[in-house]
């Protein structure tokens, strides 16, 4: 079992050593907004959830986040819109809060 944890809703859930979600199976919307008050996310917006779904769909698709480019285009948001929503930036704050295992690359 992981050193850290969270527990949401009753399910302890475990993390990685930067907070981010080590089995992605165990991610809800929940868990979503538990993440987003840790990163000075008041709401998860309509914009917010579009950029958090396309990351898990792609994620569960091909194991891999996608790079920058490609959320950017498949979710019509530029760079500065994405930073806008998740301040800690792509990698940091949508992963996380999209229940994505840390980005090795350039997200």
């Amino acid at each position: 079992m992981a050193e850290f944890t969270m527990e949401v809703d009753g399910v302890v859930l475990p993390l990685d050593e930067d907070g981010f979600l080590q089995e992605p199976d165990l991610w809800n919307e929940k868990v979503a907004e538990a993440f987003a008050g840790g990163e000075g996310i008041t709401e998860l917006t309509e914009e917010h959830w579009k950029v958090i779904n396309y990351l898990r769909e792609y994620y569960l698709k091909n194991k891999i986040a996608p790079m920058i480019r490609r959320l950017c285009k498949e979710t019509g948001f530029d760079i500065k819109k994405i930073y806008s929503l998740f301040p800690s930036g792509p990698a940091k704050g949508a992963c996380k809060l999209a229940g994505l295992p840390k980005p090795t690359g350039c997200v």
